[in-house]
């Protein structure tokens, strides 16, 4: 029976110690969770003042940003303008040199229906002459 009273007391012992360990431990947390309390309140006061800060600092650079971005779009849009005008006046010229051309090319097809009618038209009275004086290029 000796060993068994050796075990129980060496397991129960353990069993003590374990549960002392653990009680140890909570107030040793609960005590750095005290300690720690006043470093954590001032840790958020500092990141709320930064906040603020970088805030304050903040607003007239973003004001600036604004203000250069009205101006911005002010050249841009005057600029938009300019170049719609511009491209207006390269289309209405493309348009009018496409005019030019095209009734260039009616008047050139014109002038050859006249002439290649008026060939031909000068050939059939040289074959009616001909024909109508008997006379060919065989005789």
């Amino acid at each position: 029976m000796g060993l068994s009273s050796f075990f129980k007391n060496l397991f129960g012992s353990a069993k003590e110690s374990a549960t002392d360990l653990a009680n140890h431990a909570e107030s040793t947390f609960e005590q750095a969770k005290e300690a720690a309390n006043p470093y954590i309140e001032k840790a958020e006061t500092f990141a709320e003042e930064t906040i603020a800060k970088a805030k304050e600092a903040s607003e007239p650079i973003i004001d600036s940003a604004v203000e250069y971005a009205d101006q911005a779009k002010d050249i841009v849009s005057e600029y938009v303008e300019k170049a719609t005008d511009s491209i207006s006046d390269v289309i209405d010229s493309v348009k009018e040199k496409a005019s030019d051309l095209t009734s260039d090319t009616k008047k050139n097809t014109s002038e050859t229906v006249v002439d290649a009618s008026e060939t031909a038209a000068t050939i059939e009275e040289k074959v009616e002459d001909e024909i109508i004086d008997g006379t060919t290029d065989k005789e």
